[in-house]
């Protein structure tokens, strides 16, 4: 099976005007399923900020230094409190360019889109030991269990910051549709009552809802199954150093097999914001399912 999911689009800066890409097609490219591609759009480091181009400023104990907003410490960072302020700022910079150019691209969800955690991820892919649930070398799509997203979409922009010109090398797999027809007849139902117990001990920072429950279920069901890691639909791609993208990681298959350096931007998006629902996670499922899943 041929894979046709990277579509490319020669953007060069973050805030682009009215013409410089087709109107009201991209939102419809995202939700069916692709990776929207910009290779040369570039996120620079200044002089002053290069130093930061090091594994050195992680605390080692988080895969990513986690910026949540001008007014909470940097999450997985060590260094000098100026050192901590000035990786702030450039995170945060990041951060404005993402906003500025999903804004600009997507008119249609403007309403519906909220800005979430950025992540600058400084250590290498290879070699990196962690369990099968959260081997992101697993083709899967992203799902938390401790945060539930009762449906919101997981948009995400992404952006090879990497010095020395290596790429970001994805797998990419099957569409959604074909991924959740695969597995969801192997998901467990959601026990009664489990929802409550796991948000009333702290294990989720919001209610599960079923939706939330069989998301984790594909994450986890395809994550494990080592032949469909081999032999699934899936094609390879390199994202080259000074590159970006952009995808609904909650319904792209990926797997992360190369690269360091690279920060991402997470957004939130409100189901009621999408062009074609239909195409989307929560309808798939609802229709596998028969009923609604949003509780």
């Amino acid at each position: 099976m041929s894979l046709d999911v990277v579509r490319t689009l020669d953007l060069d800066h973050w805030d682009p005007q009215p013409g410089e890409a087709p109107e009201g097609e991209l939102e419809r490219t995202l939700e069916s399923g692709k990776v929207l591609f910009f290779p040369y759009l570039r996120f620079n480091f200044d002089a002053e900020d290069s130093h930061f181009l090091s594994e050195q400023w992680s605390d080692g104990r988080a895969k990513n230094i986690s910026f949540r907003g001008p007014e909470s410490p940097l999450q997985g960072a060590k260094g000098s409190a100026d050192d901590i302020a000035e990786l702030k700022n450039l995170i945060a910079r990041f951060s404005g360019h993402a906003e500025s150019l999903v804004r600009s691209l997507f008119p249609h969800y403007q309403g519906h889109l909220h800005r979430g955690f950025t992540s600058y991820r400084t250590a290498s892919v290879e070699g990196r030991e962690t369990s099968w649930r959260k081997d992101d070398t697993r083709l899967h799509i992203d799902a938390f269990p401790s945060n539930p997203t009762g449906g919101l979409r997981l948009l995400r922009v992404f952006s090879n910051v990497n010095p020395n010109g290596v790429p970001r090398v994805w797998r990419v797999g099957e569409p959604f549709a074909d991924h959740a027809a695969r597995f969801f007849p192997r998901a467990s139902r959601p026990l009664p009552g489990s929802a409550w117990l796991l948000e009333r001990l702290g294990i989720t920072k919001s209610r599960r809802t079923a939706y939330d429950h069989y998301m984790g279920q594909l994450h986890d069901l395809g994550k494990a199954d080592f032949a469909y890691q081999q032999s699934s639909p899936q094609l390879t791609f390199e994202f080259p150093a000074g590159s970006s993208w952009a995808v609904f990681s909650d319904q792209v298959l990926h797997a992360v097999m190369a690269g360091q350096y690279m920060l991402e931007q997470t957004f939130y998006l409100e189901p009621e914001g999408l062009v074609n629902p239909s195409a989307g996670p929560l309808k798939i499922l609802e229709r596998l399912a028969g009923r609604s899943l949003k509780t």
